[in-house]
């Protein structure tokens, strides 16, 4: 198997675990600050053993600016999952799975508005016909607004929590000399204390067998997906992972289906080329520097990483 077809393959079972991370947050029962912060917990135990096991905590890297970095995009990641996990019940996993597919746009937004990054306009036609899709996509109605607006909500949560992605893909494409893995250890136990207040405890204690889908946040979505997704980032160009990012809400709408019976509409389906197309177009007219993804993450340890997600990286 040559390296790219074993990335293509690395990369491609990431994607379909990130896919099956909605029903593993359904399925626990737990409130969304709560399945956030075991999900970090055991996502930290699963990462610091790894890097452990691979001796990189000696020569990390870190620097005093870089660490900050780090912290501060964890932050926005923790609550980014807060969000999304909330949106899942007020909407649905398709839903607030392809909403917050609008990642990629926010980050060219956010980049011109908060570093100068040039916006063409040609990117400027991609993320309206994105937010076009979008529009389409929320299947929002006036009614939604004045039955309660939960379901408003909760597009607007999915939004929210691509805006807080986009600014920590931001944030981490200025950290380099670390290797990816460590950058989101240090994101995932930022997550610990950051979270601690808001759990309760308390509503955990019936938890019983429901507490192995909490598990499996922490060490598959976290840990096992994280090494595969940065081992692949090493051996594939940006076009194929671009491409291979859309694995994820394909699987998240199918497991929505499979799981759950829940399936977006016509009029929404029309909105989903919209934004794979305008995604694609964006990502892909990026310079190599500015790429969503590590090129160089298991060979270099200046490579810098995205934080968490596919597509970006799972949510």
């Amino acid at each position: 198997m040559t390296s790219e077809n074993k990335g293509t393959a690395q990369l491609t079972t990431a994607m379909v675990l990130s896919g099956t991370l909605g029903v593993f947050v359904v399925e626990s029962g737990a409130s969304p600050f709560n399945v956030v912060f075991f999900r970090v917990l055991f996502g930290a135990l699963a990462l610091g053993g790894y890097v452990i096991a691979r001796g990189w905590l000696r020569d990390h890297g870190f620097t005093p600016r870089t660490l900050a970095l780090a912290v501060l995009g964890g932050v926005f990641i923790v609550f980014n999952w807060v969000l999304l996990f909330q949106s899942y019940e007020n909407t649905s996993i398709s839903v607030a799975t392809v909403v917050y597919h609008t990642q990629p746009f926010y980050v060219v937004l956010l980049g011109a508005l908060l570093f100068r990054e040039r916006l063409t306009a040609a990117k400027v036609g991609w993320i309206a016909l994105a937010f076009a899709g979008l529009i389409l996509v929320s299947g929002v109605t006036p009614a939604d607004f004045t039955s309660g607006g939960t379901y408003v909500l909760g597009v607007g949560q999915a939004l929210l929590a691509a805006l807080l992605y986009g600014l920590s893909t931001l944030v981490t494409k200025r950290i380099s000399g670390v290797r990816p893995h460590l950058i989101a250890l240090v994101q995932v136990l930022v997550g610990i204390p950051l979270l601690l207040p808001f759990a309760d405890f308390g509503a955990m204690a019936g938890t019983g067998w429901d507490w192995g889908w909490l598990a499996g946040l922490g060490l598959i979505h976290t840990g096992v997906m994280y090494v595969l997704m940065y081992a692949a980032y090493a051996k594939l160009p940006t076009s194929k992972i671009a491409v291979l990012a859309f694995v994820y809400p394909a699987v998240a709408m199918f497991m929505d289906w499979a799981v759950y019976g829940h399936h977006i509409g016509l009029v929404q389906a029309l909105g989903v080329p919209l934004i794979v197309t305008a995604s694609l177009k964006v990502t892909l007219a990026r310079k190599p520097a500015a790429a969503p993804a590590p090129r160089t993450a298991a060979h270099a340890p200046a490579a810098a990483s995205r934080p968490a997600t596919p597509a970006a990286s799972e949510a």
